[in-house]
């Protein structure tokens, strides 16, 4: 199919955002009885889900110490939920598991996601919430567990069934999708500084909006339109950092352990929630009973039929490469360079026999090969939600992104001319404002 000469709106990216922009565009000029047809494209260097989103483990939950993530990932959570089939979404709901470092955290998670009428449940104390967890699994052992925040809302999704899914539906709305298309450059008009065209590997683009949405390749397009490598951040005592990198790396830390899914069931024979557990009881190897860390360390983990087996997580870990000079490509499994760290299967399936009985001498059973992949990070591993050059939106998600489906549709909404609300906190603007998000206790960069 050849590229096109000029449409009115062009994304970039065909993942999670991207044709989530698409999909919310086609209903909406449909709806005004306009039509869409030959209006969307969305292109992409490789395919559908050939990024991030392809390799994403599918979590989806509302777990955020922050209110803008929360009150987001409510809407989020409302898209997954309006057409469960469609998207391979399984509304299992999700199970933050903590110590006592994070009982307050947590427990003010529950009370916000109470005010905005997300539902969950709370446990406090550290027999009820082993009872608690012993009611779902009868050789549940983790140690040093005083809170249990039970979200009966959101679940996981399986990432390619999902990403066709969503193909469809931006499809079906009268969006085009062409793959094998690379972004090389931008084209300006040279009195405002707006975008007129993008240049690609196959000819020259002409359109009026332009979406951004390309994970961990939006360093080169924030390049590529000549935007502020480093800038000026204002933390939340008011102290000014001059000189701060835009964007980082971290390498995610993620695997698979080939064992019959139904192993992970509830005494019930249920499909259980999302289980995340962080704690800072000393975790000790299941293959000779070494400490592998005396610090805070959390792990996630889901039986899941679409990757064969028991997959999951723990902490990424800082990629020391410089920013410029970090090789996105090849992306993924792929890479020779930023896959999971040796150490993780040890970590990880260790840490499930801490947690469950059932679990443990089953590291021969890790499945392994190459995994994960690396994010791209913001200045303070929050997303940017922002329109720059005039007509440009950048959808810079700080791998927030599988679980944010609903960005893509507000991002839609406010290039039709309607600002959205709950992208106000993600403003490039926040960093020299000094409104930043709150950060947690949790061992992780991005709660």
């Amino acid at each position: 199919m050849a590229v096109p000469e000029r449409v009115e709106f062009l994304i970039i990216g065909a993942g999670i955002h991207g044709l989530s922009a698409a999909w919310r565009l086609g209903q909406r000029l449909n709806a005004n009885g306009k039509g869409a047809e030959g209006r969307i494209l969305v292109v992409d260097k490789e395919g559908v889900g050939a990024g991030a989103s392809g390799i994403a483990c599918g979590v989806v939950r509302n777990n955020y110490f922050q209110p803008a993530m929360r009150r987001l990932m409510a809407h989020s959570v409302d898209i997954w939920e309006s057409d469960p089939e469609g998207l391979s979404y399984h509304p299992v709901g999700y199970m933050q598991i903590s110590c006592e470092a994070m009982r307050a955290d947590v427990a003010s998670i529950y009370e916000q996601q109470r005010e905005i009428g997300y539902e969950s449940e709370f446990i406090e104390g550290a027999n009820a919430a082993t009872n608690y967890m012993r009611g779902l699994f009868n050789d549940w052992q983790a140690k040093n567990i005083t809170s249990v925040l039970h979200e009966k809302r959101g679940g996981y999704s399986n990432n390619t069934l999902s990403m066709r899914g969503l193909a469809r539906k931006a499809e079906q709305q009268g969006a085009q999708i062409l793959s094998g298309v690379r972004v090389t450059g931008f084209h300006f008009e040279s009195a405002s500084g707006t975008i007129a065209g993008v240049e690609t590997d196959q000819g020259r683009i002409d359109c009026d909006h332009v979406i951004i949405g390309v994970g961990p390749w939006v360093r080169d397009f924030w390049d590529m339109l000549g935007l502020p490598k480093r800038i000026t951040v204002k933390d939340l005592d008011g102290k000014v950092h001059e000189d701060v990198a835009m964007w980082r790396y971290w390498q995610l830390e993620e695997g698979v352990l080939t064992v019959p899914p139904e192993t992970l069931l509830t005494d019930a024979g249920d499909i259980p929630p999302v289980i995340h557990v962080d704690t800072d009881a000393p975790l000790l190897s299941d293959v000779d009973g070494s400490v592998i860390t005396d610090e805070m360390w959390g792990i996630y983990y889901k039986p899941d039929w679409h990757f064969g087996g028991v997959q999951g997580g723990a902490s990424p870990y800082k990629v020391d490469t410089p920013v410029d000079e970090v090789a996105v490509d090849p992306y993924g499994p792929a890479s020779p360079e930023f896959v999971a760290s040796p150490d993780f299967a040890h970590m990880w399936v260790s840490a499930l026999a801490h947690c469950h009985k059932r679990f443990e001498g089953m590291m021969p059973r890790y499945h392994r090969e190459a995994s994960g992949g690396i994010g791209c990070f913001t200045a303070d591993s929050f997303p940017v939600f922002d329109r720059f050059c005039e007509n440009a939106t950048i959808v810079a998600d700080s791998n927030h992104g599988w679980k944010m489906i609903g960005v893509g549709h507000l991002v839609a909404d406010e290039v039709l001319g309607e600002p959205q609300e709950l992208l106000e906190p993600f403003r490039f603007g926040r960093f020299a404002a000094g409104d930043l998000h709150p950060v947690s206790n949790s061992p992780y960069p991005w709660s």
